[in-house]
């Protein structure tokens, strides 16, 4: 595996210099760059993306439906992500939103396989459906050399009137303790093929009532306590690779009323304090408007940083939204440690964590061993069920051997 110790951070970063592209940049530059997650604009390797991968000004990418290809989906796909991953001095992350069902990035018509909602696997029952469909998603991923899944959602189905995540049946259930059960089966899966998950919306969505890619989502009156419960069993199992936060407000909570991917209550204080979890949170994307209309770039960026946001997303995938460029980004969060409003401190917490993060990843050989052995294993299975079946009809049937003999 190719490990990124935290004592060798340095090492690496000296040996990074080396290239003469990079050595414009310092390691606050570096250690900024790993902060930053964006969209791509295409269905090909792009130049600007892969100029900022290479130089580390960005640590992680992420992929939408509008960056597969429509031909040949599989290995086009496979080919961009290992350009992506094979140039970044740092492991990279590659996300995806796969959640499956209605959040679904990777659709059969583009030849990947089917998969059905959280909701209908909470309906079934049965750790069957939760564990095949996980795992034929994970081993998709690790086979397109994919190494982040934002999933799974763990917000309660408290609202059923709720439209962005309730109606879509992205909850596994309203009950918290099928949630950590569903949930517990998904993060086991995906980890058997060196996946990375991150379970969302922290502190909770399933309760709001408005949509926050479109405005501010206010959970004051609705939101419940038990709506945490996943987070804080599933961390003490062992469970959590990462953690999105959401862009609720929830004036019981932060009485600023800041949404939760700005605010230091609802982070630091629950997240981190409360619950005890010290690993990497991501933002949930920055260009919705619950944040992008009401805070501005510059704004969001220092209250989230400050707040406990390890890794903030810009998917560059939202209509009607400005593009946010990684030199953007980079340059207002620089500004902001050279003068004090961010602190360098607070820049090393993150960058520490996501180093430890990214010592968990696998590399794109080992990923690809997975993956080949899940459908080696797969296509065997179905062999020995056409087999049975064979035996099956082959065998003579007692009952008209009986009857055949009475006959005689």
């Amino acid at each position: 595996m190719r490990f990124i110790r935290i004592y060798l951070t340095f090492l690496i970063i000296a040996s990074f210099f080396c290239c003469a592209e990079a050595q414009k940049l310092d390691s606050l530059d570096i250690k900024i760059g790993q902060m930053i997650l964006i969209g791509m604009p295409g269905t090909t390797v792009d130049s600007a993306v892969l100029r900022e991968v290479s130089t580390g000004k960005v640590g992680a990418i992420i992929y939408f439906e509008k960056n597969i290809p429509k031909t040949n989906s599989f290995a086009g796909f496979k080919k961009m992500s290992w350009t992506y991953q094979k140039a970044a001095p740092i492991p990279l992350l590659i996300c995806i939103d796969q959640e499956g069902g209605k959040v679904n990035r990777l659709k059969e018509k583009y030849g990947f396989p089917r998969s059905i909602t959280a909701t209908a696997i909470g309906k079934s029952k049965s750790l069957d459906s939760a564990q095949f469909y996980a795992e034929s998603t994970a081993a998709t991923l690790a086979g397109l050399g994919i190494n982040v899944n934002f999933a799974p959602c763990v917000d309660l189905a408290a609202n059923p009137e709720n439209t962005v995540i309730v109606k879509v049946e992205r909850p596994y259930s309203n009950n918290e303790d099928s949630v950590v059960m569903y949930a517990r089966e998904v993060v086991k899966a995906h980890r058997k093929f060196g996946i990375l998950t991150s379970l969302k919306h922290f502190p909770g969505h399933g309760s709001s009532t408005v949509d926050t890619h479109f405005g501010i989502a206010d959970v004051t009156k609705t939101w419940n306590e038990r709506e945490i419960k996943p987070y804080k069993q599933l961390l003490k199992e062992g469970y959590v690779d990462g953690v999105m936060s959401s862009h609720i407000v929830n004036q019981n909570l932060d009485p600023k009323a800041l949404p939760g991917t700005l605010s230091q209550r609802v982070l630091d204080s629950l997240l981190r304090r409360v619950i005890g979890y010290d690993g990497v949170v991501y933002s949930d994307d920055m260009q919705m408007s619950a944040i992008d209309k009401y805070y501005g770039l510059g704004e969001s960026i220092k209250l989230a940083i400050n707040g406990g946001i390890d890794i903030m997303c810009f998917s560059n995938n939202i209509r009607q939204s400005k593009v946010r460029t990684v030199d953007t980004v980079h340059t207002i969060i620089r500004r902001y440690v050279e003068s004090g409003e961010i602190s360098r401190e607070r820049i090393n917490q993150s960058f520490k964590r996501i180093l430890k993060l990214k010592s968990k990843l696998k590399n794109e050989n080992e990923q690809l061993d997975l993956a080949n052995a899940y459908a080696e294993l797969q296509r065997l299975k179905k062999l020995n069920q056409q087999y049975q079946d064979q035996l099956a009809v082959s065998k003579p049937d007692k009952k008209k051997l009986r009857k055949l003999k009475k006959k005689a």
